[in-house]
């Protein structure tokens, strides 16, 4: 039906469509990285020769390089910017985890320790077989780590907001949309999110395919003859302006017991 089937859903419970990036995308990442980190080793290697004195303190020098080149800065550049490099803002791609959230220190080290393998002494080569056979494109490292790389820039602009259908809006605002399940209202969202992308044929069919299956949790059913798309318009907007007022309620109820707990009992101010 043209819609997404790589949708995750955070710890937030927003689902996201995280599509993998493209191969040459996180090669051209990986080289602006291996520049930017092996600038940084040689920055390393200059300082510790310089306040090295014997053969003992020149192979700490090298090591002191290697370990800040391969392992470090990228550890910490991951961390902190939760999945970001010079390379992946160069290219637009983020790493994340598996169910979409922000990488975290584990992943990034794990990264960052096989990369030295995969990357550093393999030259790339084994990074980029993995990348090929895998679905998602991930390296050894994403396997081992729980992460993936997924376009940052793709889909970044805003969704249109969906408005209410006028012929509509009195069947809306009296039919119980309550049994409606998560799934079915965010393959809707998403399908007419991208209408004016899709084929007529296409279209057409996603539209009648999605009324059919959100249909059933609707009642009472929407009057005859009303276009599919019309139909889920409808329902979505409705369900959300219901969820919107129910969360204002919540946070004027939430507000009133805060401030009655303010106080204490027999009505006399803290």
């Amino acid at each position: 039906m043209g819609l997404p089937t790589d949708l995750i859903v955070t710890g937030e419970a927003v689902a996201l469509e995280a599509r993998p990036a493209m191969l040459l995308s996180r090669v051209g990442s990986g080289l602006i990285d291996l520049a930017v980190q092996g600038l940084a080793g040689v920055l390393v290697l200059i300082v510790g020769f310089s306040l090295a004195s014997n053969d003992a303190q020149f192979a700490v020098a090298w090591i002191l390089a290697l370990v800040t080149a391969m392992v470090a800065i990228p550890t910490a550049v991951e961390t902190i910017t939760r999945g970001l490099s010079a390379g992946k803002v160069a290219t637009g791609i983020r790493i994340v985890r598996d169910d979409g959230g922000p990488v975290r220190f584990r992943q990034a080290f794990v990264r960052a320790l096989t990369g030295a393998i995969e990357i550093w002494v393999s030259v790339g080569s084994l990074a980029i077989i993995t990348s090929l056979v895998n679905s998602r494109g991930k390296r050894l490292g994403d396997l081992l780590a729980g992460t993936y790389a997924v376009r940052s820039r793709a889909g970044t602009g805003m969704r249109a907001p969906l408005l209410m259908p006028p012929d509509l809006a009195a069947w809306a605002e009296r039919a119980d949309i309550r049994r409606l399940p998560p799934g079915p209202a965010l393959h809707a969202r998403i399908f007419l999110s991208r209408t004016n992308a899709m084929r007529p044929q296409a279209r057409q069919q996603a539209a009648h395919a999605l009324a059919a299956a959100i249909e059933p949790y609707v009642a009472p059913p929407p009057p005859w003859g009303t276009h599919p798309e019309r139909f889920l318009a409808a329902v979505l907007v409705a369900r959300r302006d219901r969820e919107y007022a129910t969360a204002i309620r919540r946070q004027a109820a939430e507000h009133e017991a805060a401030e009655r707990m303010r106080h204490l009992p027999f009505g006399v101010a803290d």
